[in-house]
């Protein structure tokens, strides 16, 4: 340590401390040790960069091996067909649905079935004629072998609800719903179309014509825009076939519709449905069975029904 205040090294520090008023200030150097060698920081910074490198190159390497190995085909077993075999669809054989009329006796044969969990009875006249009633329908005529309810009932003024041709008089007019009935000499056409000349035939031959929803049309789902769901029925048209399907439970209209398609039906428009839709069939010994309790609330209540031969 310098003696000298003044005198003081680059590498030395002055403490001053004042211990009272009457002693001097003493002055104290302390020397500093030597700087030491810096850290090597760049060096650490380069170590890590060459272990993330290595890094990402075992991963790319074990990615390339992986990616060199074959697939394992959970299919591909040594009595499996190596060969890709064309799948066909399974077409609908063209028959109609049930048993061959083999007598003159008229009557109306029921089917039921299941298609994609919808319960379906259909209901296959036989040796009988259609037409349209408008009113109480004779529920105790057993020449009548089946009757539904055909055109819905106006909700304003209780009048029939879209273009209706019976006997060969218009009833009611309009354009409501875009599928339709029509018979004419006895012979019935389901079809959906806005503006059908049948309308016009029915008047001058002294017809029959009401609309309703179109179901399917052509071999096609016809979507609708209710989707409330309630019993289904439907008129039918299949491979030149005429019969009345009913779900047995409550359906959607898609469902019943997909059902219908799947069942093969060409072309198919609605009936009024619900549990409460009065209507009767008569089988082949005769029993008369209702789809519901008979019950007349208006005076436009209209019917399908067959007569028969």
């Amino acid at each position: 340590m310098s003696n000298y205040k003044d005198d003081m090294r680059d590498d030395e520090i002055r403490v001053i401390g004042a211990q009272s008023r009457k002693q001097k200030t003493e002055v104290f150097s302390y020397k500093l040790d030597p700087p030491g060698p810096q850290k090597p920081r760049k060096r650490k910074k380069a170590y890590l960069w060459a272990l993330l490198l290595a890094i990402l190159l075992i991963i790319g390497l074990i990615l390339l091996l992986r990616s060199g190995k074959t697939k394992e085909d959970p299919y591909d077993g040594v009595f499996e067909p190596k060969e890709e075999i064309a799948v066909q669809p399974v077409k609908q054989e063209k028959k109609i649905l049930g048993h061959e009329v083999d007598s003159l006796s008229s009557y109306t044969e029921r089917i039921d079935t299941v298609i994609n969990d919808v319960g379906i009875a259909i209901f296959i006249p036989h040796n009988a004629t259609p037409e349209l009633w408008v009113g109480s329908p004779p529920e105790k005529d057993p020449g009548i072998i089946l009757a539904v309810q055909a055109a819905d009932i106006r909700a304003d003024n209780k009048e029939i609800l879209g273009a209706f041709v019976y006997r060969g008089t218009p009833l009611a007019w309009g354009l409501s719903k875009s599928g339709y009935c029509a018979i004419i000499d006895g012979e019935m056409t389901i079809g959906t179309s806005e503006n059908s000349p049948l309308f016009e035939q029915a008047t001058e031959t002294e017809g029959y014509f009401f609309r309703q929803f179109s179901l399917v049309n052509k071999g096609v789902l016809v979507e609708n825009e209710l989707k409330n769901k309630s019993v289904r029925k439907a008129l039918c048209s299949r491979y030149g076939q005429i019969f009345v399907a009913v779900t047995a439970s409550d359906e959607s209209y898609h469902d019943f519709s997909q059902a219908l398609v799947d069942l093969g039906v060409e072309d198919a428009i609605s009936l009024v449905g619900s549990k409460y839709a009065f209507g009767w069939w008569i089988d082949r010994d005769g029993v008369n069975t209702s789809f519901a309790e008979g019950w007349h609330k208006y005076k436009k209540e209209n019917y399908l029904i067959w007569k028969a031969r």
